[in-house]
């Protein structure tokens, strides 16, 4: 059910970003405690102000509505998706060359699952990733489906 209703989310919330400019960066449907949430992360170039936020969460609340995908109560939240937004894709991985990246893995390379530093490059399907270990600078290529979860990360340099 859960991906049903994110895939449903997805298809009724995309021609209201496009008409104002806005980038799907994902969607989550989960249950916290005693409540459900369904969340709706949106983004652009120079950030997305709560206004935006609004605009989306009411006309995507009307569609929601109409379609009634959801049998029980729920909270819909749409947000930025903040400093370390999630790489979902090859395409936001692509987007971002040159940003700080944190990877987690689905088997080690070089004996880590987990890698933090500058992403190089990702061309052919492989993320080339420059990290520090404390005084050396090292780099590791990661092919795209060994990837389990990519974010942007923030760097206190």
């Amino acid at each position: 059910m859960g991906e049903n209703v994110i895939r449903l989310t997805e298809e009724l919330v995309q021609p209201v970003l496009e008409d104002m400019n806005l980038e799907l960066v994902d969607v989550e449907f989960k249950k916290e405690g005693k409540n459900w949430f369904l969340r709706v992360f949106v983004d652009k170039e120079d950030g997305v102000d709560i206004e935006e936020c609004g605009y989306v969460s009411e006309q995507l609340s009307e569609k929601l509505d109409d379609v009634d995908p959801i049998e029980f109560p729920y909270f819909l939240e749409v947000a930025s998706p903040g400093a370390e937004r999630p790489l979902k894709n090859k395409q936001a991985l692509q987007k971002h060359v040159g940003r700080r990246v944190h990877v987690k893995l689905y088997e080690p390379i070089d004996g880590d699952k987990e890698y933090e530093g500058d992403l190089k490059s990702f061309d052919n399907d492989v993320a080339e990733i420059e990290f520090r270990i404390k005084t050396k600078t090292k780099t590791v290529e990661i092919p795209y489906d060994k990837i389990a979860k990519a974010r942007l990360a923030v760097s206190f340099n």
